[in-house]
Protein backbone atom coordinates (compact mmCIF):
# COMPACT_ATOMS: atom_id res chain seq x y z
CA UNK A 1 0.00 0.00 0.00
CA UNK A 2 1.56 3.53 -1.03
CA UNK A 3 1.74 5.87 1.75
CA UNK A 4 1.20 9.40 1.11
CA UNK A 5 2.26 12.77 3.92
CA UNK A 6 0.00 15.12 4.34
CA UNK A 7 0.72 18.57 6.80
CA UNK A 8 -2.41 20.43 8.14
CA UNK A 9 -2.49 23.53 10.32
CA UNK A 10 -5.23 24.43 12.79
CA UNK A 11 -6.18 26.83 15.46
CA UNK A 12 -7.33 26.72 19.02
CA UNK A 13 -9.01 30.66 18.97
CA UNK A 14 -9.76 32.12 22.77
CA UNK A 15 -11.71 34.92 23.99
CA UNK A 16 -12.13 36.01 27.44
CA UNK A 17 -16.02 36.35 28.17
CA UNK A 18 -17.16 37.70 31.68
CA UNK A 19 -14.09 36.17 33.14
CA UNK A 20 -14.04 32.54 31.30
CA UNK A 21 -11.54 31.68 28.58
CA UNK A 22 -13.83 30.13 25.88
CA UNK A 23 -12.58 28.36 22.99
CA UNK A 24 -14.18 27.53 19.60
CA UNK A 25 -14.82 23.72 18.21
CA UNK A 26 -16.94 22.50 15.32
CA UNK A 27 -18.70 19.24 15.26
CA UNK A 28 -18.33 17.35 11.74
CA UNK A 29 -20.58 14.53 12.12
CA UNK A 30 -20.64 13.49 15.34
CA UNK A 31 -16.95 14.41 16.29
CA UNK A 32 -16.60 17.77 18.05
CA UNK A 33 -12.89 19.10 17.21
CA UNK A 34 -10.26 21.76 16.30
CA UNK A 35 -10.83 23.61 13.04
CA UNK A 36 -7.55 22.72 10.69
CA UNK A 37 -6.84 22.22 6.96
CA UNK A 38 -4.21 20.87 4.75
CA UNK A 39 -1.44 23.57 3.77
CA UNK A 40 -2.32 24.33 0.02
CA UNK A 41 0.89 24.68 -2.56
CA UNK A 42 3.31 27.77 -1.56
CA UNK A 43 1.35 28.79 1.71
CA UNK A 44 3.41 28.95 5.13
CA UNK A 45 2.06 26.96 8.09
CA UNK A 46 0.51 30.02 9.75
CA UNK A 47 -1.38 31.41 7.03
CA UNK A 48 -2.78 27.84 6.43
CA UNK A 49 -4.12 27.93 10.36
CA UNK A 50 -5.45 31.70 9.76
CA UNK A 51 -7.27 30.57 6.80
CA UNK A 52 -8.76 27.32 8.03
CA UNK A 53 -9.83 28.78 10.81
CA UNK A 54 -11.53 31.66 9.17
CA UNK A 55 -13.06 28.95 6.62
CA UNK A 56 -14.05 27.07 9.17
CA UNK A 57 -15.67 29.19 11.91
CA UNK A 58 -16.37 32.60 10.16
CA UNK A 59 -13.56 33.75 13.18
CA UNK A 60 -10.71 36.13 12.30
CA UNK A 61 -7.81 35.41 14.52
CA UNK A 62 -3.79 36.53 15.60
CA UNK A 63 -1.39 34.01 16.39
CA UNK A 64 -0.06 34.15 19.35
CA UNK A 65 2.37 31.08 19.73
CA UNK A 66 2.61 27.86 18.29
CA UNK A 67 0.94 25.52 20.77
CA UNK A 68 1.64 22.24 19.78
CA UNK A 69 1.52 19.28 16.67
CA UNK A 70 0.53 15.98 16.29
CA UNK A 71 1.01 12.98 13.55
CA UNK A 72 -0.98 10.56 12.68
CA UNK A 73 -1.66 7.63 10.41
CA UNK A 74 -5.38 6.49 8.83
CA UNK A 75 -6.25 4.83 5.50
CA UNK A 76 -8.08 6.14 2.93
CA UNK A 77 -8.65 5.99 -0.91
CA UNK A 78 -6.94 8.96 -3.75
CA UNK A 79 -8.49 9.72 -6.73
CA UNK A 80 -7.51 6.56 -8.49
CA UNK A 81 -10.05 4.68 -5.85
CA UNK A 82 -6.66 2.76 -4.65
CA UNK A 83 -6.21 2.13 -1.12
CA UNK A 84 -3.36 4.12 0.44
CA UNK A 85 -1.75 5.14 3.88
CA UNK A 86 -2.03 8.40 4.49
CA UNK A 87 0.97 10.08 7.48
CA UNK A 88 -0.41 13.62 8.72
CA UNK A 89 1.08 15.80 10.51
CA UNK A 90 -1.23 18.58 12.28
CA UNK A 91 0.41 21.74 13.78
CA UNK A 92 -1.61 23.73 16.27
CA UNK A 93 -1.62 27.33 16.73
CA UNK A 94 -3.09 29.33 19.86
CA UNK A 95 -5.12 32.49 17.93
CA UNK A 96 -6.64 35.43 20.06
CA UNK A 97 -10.43 36.13 17.98
CA UNK A 98 -10.20 39.37 16.87
CA UNK A 99 -13.76 39.28 15.25
CA UNK A 100 -16.51 37.56 13.11
CA UNK A 101 -19.31 35.88 13.82
CA UNK A 102 -19.52 31.58 14.06
CA UNK A 103 -23.07 31.44 12.50
CA UNK A 104 -20.66 31.80 9.27
CA UNK A 105 -18.61 28.74 9.14
CA UNK A 106 -17.96 26.98 5.93
CA UNK A 107 -19.88 23.89 4.81
CA UNK A 108 -17.21 21.91 5.92
CA UNK A 109 -18.05 22.25 9.67
CA UNK A 110 -21.74 21.52 10.63
CA UNK A 111 -21.68 23.34 13.63
CA UNK A 112 -19.27 25.86 14.91
CA UNK A 113 -19.42 27.10 18.62
CA UNK A 114 -17.67 28.91 21.85
CA UNK A 115 -17.23 26.63 25.00
CA UNK A 116 -15.94 27.46 28.21
CA UNK A 117 -12.11 25.56 27.38
CA UNK A 118 -13.09 23.37 30.40
CA UNK A 119 -16.06 22.07 28.54
CA UNK A 120 -14.39 21.40 25.30
CA UNK A 121 -11.54 19.90 26.68
CA UNK A 122 -14.89 17.13 27.83
CA UNK A 123 -16.75 17.32 24.74
CA UNK A 124 -13.43 16.88 21.76
CA UNK A 125 -13.39 13.74 20.32
CA UNK A 126 -9.75 13.56 20.22
CA UNK A 127 -6.77 13.08 23.13
CA UNK A 128 -4.72 14.75 20.96
CA UNK A 129 -6.32 17.97 20.78
CA UNK A 130 -8.07 17.56 24.17
CA UNK A 131 -4.20 17.73 25.05
CA UNK A 132 -3.65 20.97 22.81
CA UNK A 133 -6.66 22.61 24.10
CA UNK A 134 -5.26 22.14 27.80
CA UNK A 135 -1.55 23.24 26.70
CA UNK A 136 -3.70 26.20 25.51
CA UNK A 137 -5.37 26.73 28.78
CA UNK A 138 -2.32 26.16 30.70
CA UNK A 139 -0.43 29.05 28.25
CA UNK A 140 -3.57 31.58 28.91
CA UNK A 141 -3.11 30.48 32.91
CA UNK A 142 0.38 31.57 33.08
CA UNK A 143 0.32 34.94 31.74
CA UNK A 144 -1.80 38.24 32.59
CA UNK A 145 -4.57 39.17 31.29
CA UNK A 146 -3.07 42.51 30.41
CA UNK A 147 -0.43 40.49 28.08
CA UNK A 148 -2.84 38.05 26.34
CA UNK A 149 -6.68 40.20 25.88
CA UNK A 150 -5.05 44.00 25.35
Amino acid sequence: MRTVKKVSCGGVVYRLREGTTEVVLIRVGRRWCLPKGQVEQGEKLPDTALREVREETGLEGKIVTQIGETSYWFTGRNNENEDIRISKRVYFYLMRCLGGDVSQHDHEAEEACWVPISEAIERLSFQTEKSTVAKAGAFLGNKTTKKIHP
